[in-house]
């Protein structure tokens, strides 16, 4: 069985109990899910290399991507997460409460975010609606975005083999050097970029 950080592993529980969904299927389509493991673990790892530095999630939901986070970043960084939904919201204050470090924000992140940066970390994850997650990040800063199905695993046919909208804009912007990873389970990706300019 797969062993996840204590933190993780409430966040999961807290979001069971509140009806959030943790996998993109069980959300279903066009819905929000909880951070992915493999998303998780790769945040950890960005997470724990800010030393100083200040984090902005954009998409709390019950706070599962915000606990990988939060447990991994050292003692002297910074997290501000947001989520348009005060129910879901309270979940993440309610499990991060102890934590100093982390403001839980609800509201639209373009009103609420770009005031607290520039950031080193930025995790887009839903909720950047109107929001320019690049624009948040200083320069050497990261960008992650997930939710994405890599091109091999996407079905025949399928209309992102042709254009993703995602990929275009991600992968459109000057200002990033980037790529995508494929997570272990083959079936989910994200994006990552490091701002250049």
């Amino acid at each position: 069985m797969e062993e996840f950080p204590a933190l993780v592993t409430r966040a999961f529980e807290l979001a069971r109990a509140a009806g959030f969904a943790l996998t993109r299927e069980d959300a279903g389509a066009g819905a929000s899910s909880a951070c992915l493991p493999g998303v998780g673990r790769f945040l950890a790892v960005l997470a724990a290399g800010c030393v100083g530095g200040r984090i902005a999630e954009l998409g709390t939901g019950t706070g599962v991507g915000a606990a990988w986070i939060a447990d991994a970043m050292p003692a002297d960084c910074t997290l501000v997460t947001v989520e348009v939904e005060e129910r879901f919201a309270a979940v993440a204050r309610e499990l991060l409460s102890g934590d100093a470090r982390v403001e839980v924000l609800t509201g639209e992140a373009a009103d609420v975010v770009p005031a607290r940066g520039p950031f080193d970390l930025v995790f887009s994850d839903a909720g950047a609606h109107g929001v320019d997650p690049v624009g948040l990040l200083r320069i050497g800063g990261r960008v992650v975005m997930d939710d994405l199905t890599p091109r091999a695993a996407l079905p025949p046919g399928s209309p992102l083999l042709a254009d993703d909208p995602k990929r275009r804009a991600f992968f459109g912007d000057r200002r990033l050097v980037s790529t995508e990873v494929v997570l272990p389970d083959l079936r989910n990706s994200l994006l990552v970029g490091t701002r250049a300019r």
